[in-house]
């Protein structure tokens, strides 16, 4: 069985989900302030789909919720890439900068949102197998 999450859990789910899809999306649209919309979102998504826990025993649920903690990891990592497009923090030459940072959140998330949906979508069948 999974963990369902309260009222207010999933409030601030889908908050976190929300503002990950308006930083990406002011990202795009060159906004200053997108970073600091998407990295936040990203924390509360992470953290409420980890207050999510799967107590059975089913293996292929077990191996479906580390591939979705992976994805959850890349959702931050997407995040610090983001900031780091935009700050160059972390003081390495312009060719590096350009070759590692330069917009390559958009791929990190790319893979991480496509991980989220196939999980998702198996650990539901997988759900309702087990209920029948």
């Amino acid at each position: 069985m999974m963990r369902q999450l309260n009222k207010w859990e999933s409030a601030l789910m889908l908050l976190g989900g929300l503002l990950m899809v308006v930083g990406s999306g002011a990202n795009i649209l060159l906004c200053s302030w997108a970073p600091y919309a998407f990295a936040p979102g990203a924390l509360l998504f992470v953290a409420m789909q980890l207050r999510q826990r799967y107590e059975g025993r089913d293996l292929t649920i077990r191996r479906l919720r580390r591939i979705q903690m992976i994805s959850d990891v890349l959702f931050l990592f997407a995040g610090l890439l983001m900031i780091a497009n935009q700050l160059n923090f972390l003081g390495i030459d312009q060719l590096s900068y350009i070759k590692y940072v330069h917009n390559n959140w958009v791929v990190v998330l790319l893979v991480a949102a496509v991980l989220q949906l196939y999980t998702g979508h198996r650990i539901a069948n997988e759900l309702e197998k087990d209920t029948k």
